[in-house]
């Protein structure tokens, strides 16, 4: 085979463990599988999801986050194409996120979800 696919296709699944892990370590995150996705909820609020065989995530954000997000690359992160990206879904594509996105990302996404006092921390260690 190809060796420079089979190091792209390691690189991603390294962003998507990353994906994964950083979302797991998130105050009181508990994990469900949706629709043959991993969910990750917090107070039982998704607010990430994975699909691995499409090398793609989907964050709830605000419409600020979303923006912010979507200007570094439209191939990396992109409103999901329907009322659904209009309420602040967005697409992550593994293959075209840096990978230093993907903590901010996933951290945004627990924000908007999370209640107060949960986010507060993260929140206050962001400034």
């Amino acid at each position: 085979g190809n060796p420079v696919k089979m190091y792209f296709w390691l690189d991603m699944e390294e962003q998507i463990n990353l994906f994964i892990a950083t979302a797991k370590a998130l105050p009181e995150v508990t994990e469900a599988l949706h629709f043959e996705k991993h969910a990750f909820k917090v107070k039982n609020k998704i607010f990430a999801t994975v699909n691995q065989k499409e090398h793609r995530a989907t964050v709830k954000l605000n419409p600020k986050d979303q923006d912010l997000f979507c200007l570094h690359d439209r191939n990396a992160v992109f409103p999901v194409p329907n009322k659904w990206g209009k309420s602040g879904w967005t697409h992550i594509q593994f293959e075209h996120v840096k990978t230093e996105v993907i903590k901010d990302i996933l951290i945004a996404a627990y924000i908007e979800v999370a209640p107060p006092n949960l986010s507060k921390s993260l929140i206050d260690g962001l400034k």
